[in-house]
């Protein structure tokens, strides 16, 4: 380790560097509370007169009553394993093992691992999903009834709302449809924490009948990394379950210095969020406006609302695509970052993400606009743009399902050549993070399109991650008898 680098070392010269930020956490960097300026003098285990997150009864308790008052919520525990241990609390504490889950097929891999340690049955509901960009749409009310109609046996139904790129479905129209048939809805809303505080951006789930909404508050808000939030809006969910399960998938050592940035983000959003959210739309509204300018490059916006599934679109996420400017999102997101100095989120096929939040400053905005402009300048003039629709999810991009991922993951397995895997069963996940949502999941059908398209993203530089084979050239799978 003396020839290498050091991890304290590196991160000490990044976050001291000229790279600006457009990544999350959502602090970008900045302090909202002058308590936590030296990490070690406050980093403390279940002491006297501090209280135990797992049986809270005096200043945790307080401070997740006054997270539930901040987001006039009924009910809000703290998550210092980040919004993956909500998620797999709230898919436990709503089902019983082996029994059956209707999820949509865009959930964060959480939901994947919730039911493969519940050994529950998947039923799944696809999103609709618009070619040209590569980008997955919303969930129609109508699928999530005829799914419910159709099979008695499901016992909760969980959604993604807003996605990964900012994307709501219909959630009380959703909420509506799942309460009809007594079951509870768990809505994955970890990118939408800032939702509930202000009406530029849509409505959060936590008022349109969510019974369990999840969302990670270091992603939008000023918290650090891997802080969240879970709260419990319905008696359709038994308290007693989701504490337990709570317990279960957390640490049974919270760190303080997460807890306390959690309660220092809720204090910030109390005393300064109206004056600071009000200040950040004002900034987000006027560089999307300069944005959408771009003659090649194409920033997303309102004009996807009402196209399939798609109800509502958070502004915050900055999608840029290049697939009219004959540039892919790797490419691009690698000419932002070498040549200004620009970080951002994601890079998909097609697209790079930013991701903003009330912190980011004037000139972090300005430093992102001016480089898009420069670099859509330069790229390939007089293209016409295709019409934007969103349609079905291909049919051929839907592995079907042979085992349930518990059992495909519990079996006999063995490594084959990816170029020669189809038809076989999958042992292991496979995935681009982010976002972390699964292309191919134990116990589905390995296809030629899945084949063809992880050869043709390896050659491009996208890496999936999942496969235990880190050059993406093998991949296991579940053993013929």
């Amino acid at each position: 380790m003396s020839q290498g680098k050091y991890l304290d070392r590196e991160l000490y010269k990044y976050g001291r560097g000229e790279a600006y930020p457009f990544h999350m956490p959502g602090h970008k960097r900045q302090a909202v509370t002058p308590y936590l300026e030296n990490p070690y003098l406050e980093d403390i285990t279940e002491i006297t007169g501090f209280d135990n997150l797992h049986h809270a009864e005096g200043i945790l308790k307080e401070a997740q009553e006054y997270g539930a008052e901040i987001f006039r919520a009924k009910q809000t525990y703290f998550l210092i394993n980040g919004s993956t241990a909500g998620i797999l609390a709230a898919v436990s504490a709503c089902t019983k093992p082996g029994g059956k889950l209707l999820m949509a097929r865009n959930c964060h891999k959480a939901a994947y691992h919730a039911a493969c340690l519940r050994e529950l049955e998947t039923v799944y509901l696809y999103p609709s999903w618009e070619e040209s960009l590569g980008l997955n749409g919303g969930i129609c009310p109508e699928d999530v009834e005829a799914a419910l109609a159709a099979d008695g046996e499901i016992q909760a139904v969980l959604i993604t709302s807003p996605t990964y790129d900012g994307i709501l479905s219909d959630v009380k129209k959703i909420a509506e449809t799942v309460h009809r048939y007594g079951i509870p809805l768990i809505v994955d809303e970890a990118h939408g924490a800032h939702l509930p505080f202000h009406d530029y951006f849509p409505e959060s789930a936590l008022y349109q009948g969510g019974d369990i909404v999840i969302q990670s508050l270091h992603k939008t808000l000023p918290s650090l990394t891997q802080t969240a939030v879970l709260h419990n809006q319905s008696e359709l969910v038994s308290r007693e379950r989701l504490e337990r399960f709570l317990g279960i998938y957390q640490t049974s050592s919270p760190s303080y210095l997460l807890m306390a940035s959690i309660t220092a983000c809720l204090r910030y959003v109390e005393q300064r969020g109206e004056e600071e959210f009000e200040k950040y739309v004002c900034r987000l509204d006027k560089w999307r406006r300069v944005l959408a300018q771009m003659k090649t490059l194409y920033l997303p916006g309102k004009e996807l609302l009402g196209q399939k599934g798609i109800f509502d679109l958070d502004l915050s996420k900055i999608i840029i695509s290049g697939e009219g400017a004959n540039i892919d999102g790797p490419s691009l997101h690698r000419i932002l970052r070498e040549k200004y100095g620009l970080e951002l989120e994601m890079e998909a096929p097609k697209y790079v993400l930013a991701l903003t939040s009330l912190m980011d400053t004037e000139e972090g905005f300005q430093r992102l606009a001016e480089a898009l402009l420069e670099i859509d300048s330069r790229l390939m003039k007089g293209y016409k743009r295709k019409p934007l629709s969103f349609t079905d999810y291909p049919q051929e991009l839907c592995s079907r399902q042979i085992l349930s991922i518990s059992q495909a993951m519990e079996s006999e397995q063995e490594e084959r050549n990816l170029t020669e895997s189809r038809g076989l069963i999958s042992g292991e996940f496979a995935y681009l993070y982010p976002p972390g949502i699964p292309l191919l999941v134990p116990g589905e059908e390995i296809t030629e399109e899945f084949i063809e398209q992880a050869v043709r993203w390896e050659k491009e530089g996208i890496r999936l991650q999942g496969l235990s084979d880190y050059t993406q050239k093998r991949i296991k799978t579940v053993k013929k008898r």
